[in-house]
């Protein structure tokens, strides 16, 4: 099921049969009868649509918030997030099916791509509203990075994609809402509300599991999560914080404060400012 979404191309078609695994998933979870978690080899990089063009993350076009065409790229940014998050957190599933993990681990992620399936349709119905779709702008090919950098690390992965990428989410999403409230914009403020309500919970289950592991080995996850952190995002997460949500998602300051003005090359931040 995992590795039929990871290899739809079409945006559309890979967020229904997300929500379609989910449903078939849950429903059979609530009868009793859980489907059993079986193995299944990812694709190195998901299946993506013609369009859009994919661009270093330095060569996409900047525009100005405060604009409709500024409006509509910050939007179709969001929409290429949530696309590559309904793959990241399938990949999940799929290519660490081998590391023993309690059911509750699959419980969690197959809901978290449920929801980023559903923030995708969000966003796409604002978009084509607008005038716009999905593919019309060019976007950053930097988002799988971090998935093939800890392709063989599960802690890696719960420690930069949950609770560093999506971490920062938390952080810049009430300033996009903002934005669109300013412009009267309800449609998009009401799919961002949605958005930013959940994603505390995806960022939740990161840091849940990856202190799991962290017992299960007996680590200290706050320096386990510095040492991955340094390994794979060398960059570091940048201020300003929303040091509310994160506290509520199991992230406290102690986590990502130390961490400040590391300098290096960074894989790239969800959603982008």
């Amino acid at each position: 099921m995992a590795v039929e979404v990871l290899s739809t191309a079409d945006g559309r078609a890979k967020a229904a049969l997300s929500r379609a695994h989910a449903a078939r998933w849950r429903a059979a979870r609530e009868a009793g009868a859980p489907l059993p978690v079986g193995r299944a080899s990812p694709p190195d990089f998901p299946a993506r649509p013609a369009r859009p063009e994919l661009l270093p993350p330095r060569d996409v076009p900047k525009r100005k918030p405060g604009t409709e065409a500024g409006r509509i790229a910050l939007l179709h940014a969001v929409a290429h997030i949530e696309l590559n998050a309904v793959d990241l957190h399938w990949d999940i599933i799929a290519r660490f099916a081998d590391v023993p993990m309690p059911m509750g681990f699959h419980d969690d992620w197959v809901k978290a791509g449920d929801e980023e399936a559903k923030h995708f349709n969000l966003v796409c119905d604002c978009l084509e509203a607008m005038g716009s779709h999905y593919g019309a702008l060019p976007a950053h090919a930097g988002m799988w990075r971090a998935a093939e950098e800890t392709a063989d690390d599960l802690m890696g992965r719960l420690a930069i994609v949950p609770m560093v990428l999506e971490a920062r989410g938390l952080d810049v999403t009430p300033g996009m809402i903002g934005i669109f409230r300013k412009a009267g914009a309800d449609e998009a403020v009401a799919a961002l509300e949605v958005i930013y309500g959940e994603e505390v919970g995806h960022v939740a289950y990161g840091s849940k599991w990856f202190h799991f592991l962290c017992g299960r080995e007996d680590t200290d996850p706050k320096e386990a999560f510095h040492g991955l952190v340094r390994r794979y995002f060398p960059g570091g997460p940048k201020p300003p914080f929303n040091e509310e949500k994160r506290a509520e998602a199991g992230i406290p300051p102690d986590f990502y404060w130390p961490l400040v003005d590391e300098t290096g090359p960074s894989i790239g931040e969800k959603p982008p400012e």
